[in-house]
């Protein structure tokens, strides 16, 4: 999972796209980067690290231009290398830079024929570097020296038509503007928003809707399932929809766990659809065990407070803050090794004794994908002295590996796979689990916009809704993202490093 930002104003974007990219950092903590263009000149910084450790005051007086687009980055390969940091660029044709959120699940087919047909050579294993390739050739078949919309719009719709998987993208033209556009199944975010000014108007393209309030532009809406726009030198904005039959499907993940509450997305208050899954979980408690001797309830921060607020409610519970959070350790999700996950949770979070000590509690988080953090955290609240240690999710059992732009397990390493309720109970050391149901967390994010039909459910019921995901697709997958091969993958790069300092 990556954040993106593009921004066209009619004064410096460099501080706006840092600032805007610190309101995505959530959406990946292993590189940054941002590429301006001032005239025919593009400017570029990016490298491993969080934002505020990847640009220093020499770095953003260089970043010139009032246009520019910007990324923050997780590996879902595993690869840490800093050559795969974002935005990619390529010099033909006219310059074009890219900045890419997801995962193409045809990156091997492609990869061959940009080799063979397309005659461009590809210097990463990135799938955001093959995505920008097809655009750029697709791009050149216009043959012309100044563009148009149209054309652009054109190989916009030659990539809906060669690209499968989901993907959100903002790229940079060297001379002509910014573009931006979203995978035809709609399946990761994308929104864009205005800002008046004495100079005229700005506009801004980012993952989630938080960016653009941060920096006080209004939301216009999301970008459609398939959707291109561009954002010309002029400042005029053009739309068009460049995809046969698209359709939404976002992926239900993005509302669980990754956005931010404060975020709105495919119209769809998170916070509000958070509440949501916090009343529906409490009702099957409520359902399954009706005299239950629950003392209090306590989330997991972050992600699952707004939940766990209601949750308590709708039980008549107490509702307290029983973990306190070292915000300097990053998210164990996206962490490369078992043992080094394992490690920071007790990093990560330090219980409060009093609010455990002698009651029956019932954690609540927003998932529970490997279960090492969950055993973790319930043997935590039993060390502070819980007498019973409950746990409630506040999304389905995760089952399936994530082939969309999420760094999910292998479906070995998901503990749910294969498993009951009660086998997960039992291997997180809970005395009672629940989760929440499929249809019900559906209908808690379609509640808030009644147009969304269809959702990626896919880590929950092995449904994958671009329809080209085999069993030989997944098997390789696995391999790709093994704790095994990351931690391969990292040393391979960390010898390079070493052997390139040595010299």
């Amino acid at each position: 999972m990556c954040g993106i930002v593009g921004l066209t104003g009619h004064q410096p974007v460099n501080q706006a796209i840092y600032d805007a990219l610190t309101v995505v950092q959530h959406r990946g903590q292993d590189a940054a980067g941002i590429m301006t263009c001032e005239g025919d000149r593009l400017f570029l910084r990016k490298s491993n690290g969080l934002v505020r450790d990847v640009f220093a005051a020499e770095h953003m007086l260089r970043l010139r231009g009032n246009m520019g687009i910007g990324h923050c980055r997780y590996p879902t390969a595993g690869s840490s290398s800093s050559s795969e940091a974002q935005p990619l660029y390529t010099n033909s044709p006219y310059g074009i830079a890219l900045a890419h959120n997801g995962n193409l699940t045809n990156a091997g087919e492609l990869r061959e024929l940009l080799y063979r047909e397309d005659l461009r050579h590809l210097n990463t294993d990135s799938d955001s570097e093959i995505l920008l390739n097809v655009f750029a050739h697709e791009l050149q078949r216009a043959g012309k020296l100044k563009l148009e919309a149209g054309d652009i719009f054109a190989a916009v719709s030659a990539v809906h038509h060669r690209c499968r998987g989901g993907y959100a993208a903002v790229a940079l033209i060297t001379g002509y503007g910014l573009v931006a556009f979203r995978d035809p199944w709609g399946i990761r975010p994308l929104v864009f928003g205005v800002r008046e000014t004495e100079q005229g108007r700005e506009y801004m393209v980012a993952s989630e809707s938080v960016a653009l309030s941060a920096l006080g532009f209004e939301l216009v809406r999301d970008v459609a399932p398939g959707e291109g726009i561009i954002i010309d030198s002029e400042g005029q904005l053009h739309t068009h929809q460049c995809a046969e039959g698209p359709s939404a499907n976002p992926c239900l993940f993005e509302f669980v766990y990754f956005a931010r509450p404060d975020s709105i997305m495919d119209d769809v208050s998170v916070y509000k659809a958070r509440l949501r899954m916090g009343d529906t979980l409490a009702e099957k408690i409520n359902r399954e065990w009706p005299d239950n001797d629950i003392d209090v309830v306590i989330p997991i921060p972050d992600t699952s407070r707004t939940a766990a607020l209601q949750v308590a409610f709708q039980l008549g519970v107490k509702y307290r803050e029983g973990f306190m959070k070292n915000r300097y350790i990053g998210r164990t999700f996206i962490m490369p090794g078992q043992k080094q996950r394992k490690k920071s949770v007790r990093q990560k979070l330090n219980a409060i004794d009093l609010e455990f000590r002698g009651k029956n509690v019932l954690l609540v988080d927003d998932s529970i994908v490997r279960g090492t953090t969950s055993r973790e955290i319930i043997q935590m609240a039993r060390d502070a002295g819980a007498k019973n240690v409950y746990f409630a999710s506040a999304a389905p059992p995760v089952r399936y590996p994530n082939v969309y732009g999420i760094d999910m397990p292998t479906t070995d390493e998901l503990i749910a796979h294969g498993r009951s309720t009660e086998e997960v109970c039992e291997l997180i050391g809970a005395d009672r689990l629940f989760y929440q149901d499929l249809p019900d967390l559906v209908e808690a994010v379609r509640i808030g916009n009644p147009g969304l039909k269809t959702f990626d459910t896919s880590v929950f019921d092995g449904h994958y809704v671009t329809g080209d995901v085999s069993e030989e697709y997944l098997a390789r997958l696995a391999r790709e993202r093994s704790d095994a091969a990351k931690s391969k993958k990292d040393n391979q790069y960390r010898g390079v490093i070493d052997l390139h300092n040595a010299s």
